[in-house]
C-alpha cells in the first residue's frame, strides 16, 4: 500500500501503536458497522481518510453510529441472512472497493434459519460473506479481510454431510464451524486470486476477547451472563478488539495471513500474525467448502483469467 503519510491509532487499553497508511481517496466497505468491532474499524479507517460504506441490517442504527464517526461515511442496507439483500447491495455498487471488511456476525445463538434456509451462523457468518465477496470481487482493488475467531479451534472440520447441523446442533458447535469456514474461505480465496494473477490479498483476523454485543445474544442464559461478566472484568475494549482487523487490512502481511492479539494466549494486546488450527490450513477442505458454498448460494468466483481449479 502507498504510505504518503502515517497515522498512529491507539486502543483504550493497548499501548502499542499500529501505524496506518493514509487512506485518502480509498473506499472501504465494513459489514456490521453499526456497533462493536465494526464501528471501531469504521472509525479508524475514516480517520485515516477512507470513505467508509457502513453495510448494516438496520439503517437507523447505522445512521446513529455514523453520527459518532469523524470522517466520510455512508450507510447502506445489507442483510447477510438474506441472499437477495446481498445481491441487491452488490448490484447497486459502482466504483472501486479498496478494502472489503467482512466483519458482521452472530455468535452462539439458538438454532435458527436464514431466509434462504441455512443454519443461521453458517448462513450469516460464512455464506452471506462468501456471496458478498464474490459478487463485489471485480470491484475490489486492495484487500478482503474476514473476521474469524480463535474459537474456530473448537471445530475439527466442516460437517459437509450435515452443514446445517441437523444432527447434534449446539450454539457453540455451530459458531466454531462458521468461524473455521471463515478461515478456509480466506485460504481458498487467496489461492484463487493468485491463480488468476490478481494483486488483491485475502486476509483474516480475530479480536481475541473483546467486549461487544455479540455476547449478549447467546442462547444459553447462564453462558450469556458469564460472558457479560467477563466483558466487564477481563475483556479488552472494542477499540482494541478492532486492531487485528486494522492490522490485517493495512500492514505488510502475506496472503491468507491471520492476525490476532499477541498477549495472554491471544485474548488481548497488540496485534500480530496469529496461529490457527490444522483444520484451518486444510486446502482440500477449503476447496470442498468453496464448491459447496457456490452450490448453496448460486454465486461463483468471477475472475477467469486463468482457470483457478
Amino acid at each position: 500500500m502507498d504510505n504518503p503519510r502515517w497515522l498512529a491509532y491507539r486502543g483504550v487499553m493497548d499501548t502499542t501503536a499500529v501505524t496506518i497508511p493514509d487512506l485518502g481517496g480509498r473506499t472501504a466497505i465494513v459489514t456490521g458497522a453499526n456497533s462493536g468491532l465494526g464501528v471501531e474499524t469504521t472509525r479508524v479507517l475514516a480517520r485515516a481518510g477512507a470513505r467508509v460504506v457502513m453495510a448494516v441490517r438496520d439503517e437507523e442504527r447505522g445512521r446513529a453510529a455514523a453520527d459518532g464517526v469523524e470522517g466520510d461515511t455512508e450507510v447502506r442496507r445489507l442483510d447477510l441472512a438474506d441472499l437477495s439483500s446481498v445481491r441487491a447491495f452488490a448490484d447497486r455498487w459502482r466504483g472501486d472497493v479498496h478494502l472489503l471488511v467482512n466483519n458482521a456476525g452472530v455468535m452462539a445463538v439458538a438454532r435458527g434459519r436464514t431466509r434462504d434456509g441455512f443454519e443461521t451462523q453458517f448462513g450469516v457468518n460464512h455464506l452471506g460473506h462468501f456471496a458478498l465477496t464474490n459478487l463485489l470481487l471485480e470491484h475490489v482493488t486492495g484487500r478482503v479481510v474476514t473476521v474469524s475467531s480463535d474459537l474456530h479451534r473448537r471445530a475439527q472440520g466442516v460437517h459437509f454431510d450435515d452443514v446445517n447441523l441437523e444432527r447434534g446442533y449446539t450454539p457453540y458447535r455451530a459458531y466454531a464451524q462458521s468461524k473455521l469456514a471463515n478461515l478456509l474461505f480466506t485460504l481458498e480465496l487467496q489461492r484463487r486470486l493468485e491463480a488468476v494473477g490478481s494483486p488483491v490479498l485475502s486476509t483474516a483476523a480475530h479480536p481475541g476477547y473483546a467486549a461487544t454485543n455479540l455476547q449478549s445474544h447467546g442462547a444459553n442464559p447462564v453462558s450469556r451472563w458469564l460472558l457479560l461478566l467477563g466483558n466487564r472484568v477481563f475483556a479488552q475494549s472494542p477499540a482494541d478488539g478492532a486492531l487485528p482487523t486494522i492490522f490485517a487490512a493495512t500492514q505488510d502481511v502475506p496472503g491468507a495471513a491471520f492476525a490476532g492479539p499477541k498477549a495472554m494466549g491471544g485474548t488481548r494486546g497488540a496485534p500480530a500474525l496469529a496461529s490457527r488450527s490444522e483444520a484451518a490450513w486444510d486446502g482440500r477442505a477449503a476447496k470442498r467448502l468453496w464448491a459447496l458454498s457456490e452450490e448453496l448460494t448460486g454465486v461463483s468466483f468471477p475472475l477467469r483469467s486463468v482457470d483457478p481449479t
